[in-house]
């Protein structure tokens, strides 16, 4: 069994464990924390044994599932796969550790049920980039959808329903056209080799021999699936509404993790398998790219959520991603692989600080808050830590992934380059806007100043009494200090990231590179 099997089974055989310890809600907490932890340290030999300059597609393991169609259950890792897998495995465990401290579950629902979707959700994800098998890529892209519905309808806010179906429907449907474009690929397949593939390298070597408008189709049913999933603007409207509504641990993963995989899927399928196609949609897919840059930063100036807030600026973000992918330049392609990594990071560790704010002052609109940092340093502290990688200032770890991608986009698309920095300030101002608007200045709003109350005090809702608001806890601090220390260690030193990602994105640019 290889490493990247072991790492899928595990939450699997996890999730069914604790999905049985609905009367032992701690026990439950506590098999779910070692199951994870046991994932991740699974993760650590497979980065240490995975070799940049060998084969792409390394870890690999097969067998089959429905042979007369050629179709396998195959997985297997490039170093771009690694460095998700890497990012999963370190954040569910601050997700499973976090719960309590930045959720409570509804009345009537146990914390068993909750961790073994969430371990499930954990053993998809991790499978959909490590699936080599196009037929197996899709079919785990729609299934880990299922997970997610069930966290955000059962366990989310008030309009967690609306949010649940509005992002499976999204989601579900962009599948299905994917779909569509991947039976074509297998026509294909069959029609040059006489018999029918779904093998992700035999179709590489296939399609991208096609004529340009056949593959032009194809490559529109992947695209649209990815940028659904990315979200890339107009396909985004899922996002603000699934991650507001869902619970702090979920959102971690949702827009962390789970986003990822549309921009994964650009490197992995789009650009390989539809050279001459991605070249030439290529300008669209930046006017796009710049759009969501320009749309996110300035919507989430209007936002009076704080989730919701987050939501939009990783809308830029992923437009900034895209922006690096689609110029086809190997500096800004690295980048933006390396911002997929950061983005997790600086996000999961904003969408866990705001949980604890949420958790301290029973709100998430931001008017409700105003000097926190005066009854709560440490979280001052943190929350400027996480905006400051958000925003990409020199020294933290997304610095260099934005330089990148600036570098190397400038090149070719300068007023794209031009257009996106400008976003990007944007952005930049209004993460600052939210710090200074929930930590600075006096101790205002109701979530702060209890009845009966001064500075220092916090409603209660539901006892509708006041309590002192309390800084940062030992359990909290251990939860959050990993992503600190990553954050600082990738500010200065990426080379083990960049080292591990270029060979990938340099074999993704000679696919692109050999096309007609």
């Amino acid at each position: 069994m290889t490493l990247v099997l072991a790492t899928i089974l595990l939450p699997l055989v996890g999730a069914a464990v604790v999905a049985g310890m609905k009367k032992n809600d701690r026990l439950a907490t506590l098999t779910a924390l070692v199951v994870s932890l046991l994932t991740f340290l699974l993760v650590i030999p497979m980065w240490a044994s995975y070799t940049p300059t060998g084969d792409r597609i390394q870890q690999k393991s097969s067998m089959d599932w429905i042979p007369n169609f050629g179709i396998h259950i195959s997985f297997g890792i490039d170093g771009i796969a690694l460095v998700m897998i890497a990012v999963i495995g370190l954040l569910v465990p601050i997700v499973v550790g976090a719960l309590g401290l930045t959720d409570k579950l509804p009345a009537g629902r146990s914390a068993g049920g909750f961790l073994s979707l969430i371990l499930v959700q954990e053993a998809l994800t991790i499978a959909v980039f490590a699936a080599t098998d196009v037929f197996l890529f899709y079919v785990l892209f729609e299934i880990m959808l299922i997970p997610m519905y069930f966290l955000i309808g059962g366990y989310g806010g008030a309009n967690r329903q609306y949010a649940a179906v509005k992002f499976f429907l999204y989601s579900f449907l962009g599948g299905l056209i994917m779909l569509a474009s991947a039976i074509g690929a297998y026509s294909l397949a069959s029609d040059k080799l006489g018999k029918g593939s779904f093998d992700w390298e035999t179709l590489v070597t296939v399609v991208r021999d096609a004529p340009l408008g056949t593959q032009i189709w194809l490559f529109l049913g992947f695209f649209l699936a990815f940028a659904i999933k990315a979200p890339l603007v107009p396909f985004h409207t899922w996002l603000p509404d699934a991650a507001g509504q869902a619970p702090i641990g979920v959102a971690v993963l949702l827009v962390g993790v789970l986003d990822k995989v549309g921009t994964f899927g650009f490197l992995r399928y789009c650009l390989p398998m539809f050279p001459d196609a991605s070249k030439e949609l290529a300008p669209w897919v930046l006017v796009l790219a710049v759009a969501g840059v320009l749309y996110g930063s300035i919507l989430a100036a209007g936002q009076r959520d704080m989730k919701r807030f987050i939501a939009y600026v990783s809308i830029a973000h992923f437009g900034f991603i895209a922006l690096g992918i689609f110029t086809f330049n190997e500096q800004a392609m690295v980048g933006s692989v390396s911002y997929m990594l950061n983005h997790s990071l600086a996000t999961g560790m904003l969408i866990v600080v705001v949980g604890l704010i949420v958790m301290r002052g029973g709100s998430t609109r931001i008017s409700d808050y105003g000097g926190m940092a005066k009854v709560t340093p440490l979280l001052g502290g943190m929350l400027l830590i996480a905006g400051l990688s958000t925003l990409s200032l020199p020294g933290t770890n997304s610095f260099i992934s934005e330089f990148l991608v600036l570098l190397g986009s400038f090149v070719d698309y300068p007023v794209y380059t031009i257009i996106a920095t400008v976003g990007m300030v944007l952005a930049a101002a209004y993460v600052l806007w939210l710090y200074q608007r929930v930590m600075q200045g006096p101790v205002r709003g109701d979530a702060l100043i209890g009845a009966g109350g001064g500075p220092g005090t916090a409603m209660a809702p539901e006892l509708g009494a006041t309590k002192a608001i309390k800084d940062l806890g030992g359990k909290e601090i251990a939860i959050l200090a990993p992503m600190v220390v990553l954050i600082i260690a990738l500010g200065f030193y990426p080379k083990p990231v960049l080292d591990t990602i270029t060979p990938s994105v340099q074999a993704t640019m000679s696919s692109v590179q050999g096309g007609k």
